[in-house]
């Protein structure tokens, strides 16, 4: 129900905030919901994790992997006022009042709130651009330990394995039978 709700109010949004480029609930469920769970396979299993979503957007992927984990401690970092707004309204509607929303840049965030400084198991992020600078950005907010897991387009995902950077591991998750793949960089903050 709640991801119903959520890709209703994606399409509704969307017609006036060009929040994403597809346009069908069915393309919404496979292109952000379950490539969103994705993120699932490289993240550390414990019984709860405090996770930071970085470069938001309209909640892709915390929020869908908020729905099927409730022990998830999420919190969400977005620079642009829209999707906050159209976050804000979707976790009033789908009733997931206990998310955490900070609109800002993530690197002015982390100055803001000191108290997110070295808070986080996880840091996640869905094609938010330079890897290479995303990388200490996310270290600020992870723990000793905590791991960064970033995906991006296909392109930008071979301009790294190209030109690698020494701290992240990729790795390529793929669900063959709903034929849907990515690949992640995985980084670990040193304990």
């Amino acid at each position: 129900m709640r991801f119903e709700r959520y890709a209703d109010l994606l399409l509704l949004w969307n017609r006036t905030h060009n929040l994403t480029g597809l346009q069908t609930v069915a393309s919404i469920g496979k292109g952000l919901f379950l490539d969103s769970l994705l993120f699932r396979s490289v993240m550390p299993q414990r019984p709860t994790l405090r996770v930071v979503d970085i470069g938001a957007g309209a909640g892709i992927p915390g929020i869908p992997l908020r729905i099927v984990d409730p022990s998830l401690a999420l919190t969400l970092v977005e620079s642009k006022r829209k999707p906050v707004s159209f976050v804000r309204a979707l976790l009033r509607e789908i009733e997931l009042v206990d998310v955490l929303v900070h609109h800002g840049r993530a690197e002015d965030i982390i100055t803001q709130y000191p108290d997110l400084l070295g808070e986080f198991d996880v840091a996640l992020s869905r094609a938010v651009g330079n890897l290479g600078d995303l990388l200490p950005v996310a270290m600020n907010y992870l723990r000793p330990g905590g791991v960064l897991v970033s995906s991006g387009p296909p392109a930008l995902a071979r301009s790294h394995l190209e030109n690698p950077l020494p701290s992240v591991e990729w790795r390529s998750i793929s669900f063959k039978t709903l034929g849907i793949s990515r690949l992640f960089a995985v980084a670990k903050k040193p304990s």
